[in-house]
């Protein structure tokens, strides 16, 4: 699916219809002393393997695509909600 550039939509923070710059959402590094992180290498050490079973057969054959917009006026971000796309490119 081609998303455009910009986008003319609500900013909560100016209160009105603003252009907003559109890109694609792209999860962080992830942190390897987060308690999360620990708590898995935790559960995994030693003998016995994984915890949680690897799933084998995967029900769905895309992934959610979220989209960040950037407002031009005041540069306030908000996340659009995941829509489920095989390929997403933003043209001008």
């Amino acid at each position: 699916m081609k998303i455009p550039k910009t986008i003319n939509t609500f900013c909560r923070k100016c209160r009105t219809h603003t252009v907003h710059q559109v890109s694609i959402y792209k999860a962080g590094k992830r942190r390897a002393l987060a308690w999360g992180e620990r708590r898995h290498a935790l559960e995994n050490k030693g003998y016995g393997g994984s915890k949680k079973p690897i799933q084998r057969r995967l029900a769905k054959v895309t992934k959610k695509i979220s989209l960040k917009l950037k407002c031009t006026q005041c540069g306030k971000i908000i996340a659009r909600k995941g829509i489920r796309l095989k390929k997403a490119e933003i043209v001008s």
